[in-house]
């Protein structure tokens, strides 16, 4: 795993943290189960705070991305087809219900999407 930070970017480094992790995971190369470096370990390489880390991790935890197990480490929690099924069915959901408040019928709906696909 290879994550950089840049110490002049306009973006606080545990946000390019949590950003390159969850990048990773997206694309397939972190898969569910992979066992992270400790926070303690990524800070050190990073040449972070502790904290930074910490927070990093907090926030992918938060989105269910990745799981702390007590002295067992920190884990992918989601696959890459888990992390963007879920994302895509919680948008088609509130295109679904805004299609529906607007009298669409799912024909209509569909075209809709149709043409909005690129």
């Amino acid at each position: 795993m290879i994550i950089t930070v840049d110490p002049a970017a306009s973006r606080p480094p545990y946000e390019q943290v949590k950003q390159q992790v969850e990048q990773l995971i997206r694309r397939g190369e972190l898969a569910q189960g992979t066992r992270l470096p400790t926070v303690r370990q990524l800070a050190g390489d990073l040449g972070l705070a502790v904290n930074t880390v910490a927070r990093a991790y907090k926030e992918l935890e938060a989105e269910r991305l990745i799981e702390t197990r007590g002295r067992n480490g920190t884990f992918v929690l989601a696959s890459r087809s888990q992390v963007d099924d879920e994302e895509t069915r919680a948008a088609a959901t509130v295109f679904a219900r805004a299609a529906r408040r607007a009298g669409l019928s799912l024909a209509e709906a569909t075209s809709i999407l149709d043409r909005a696909w690129p």
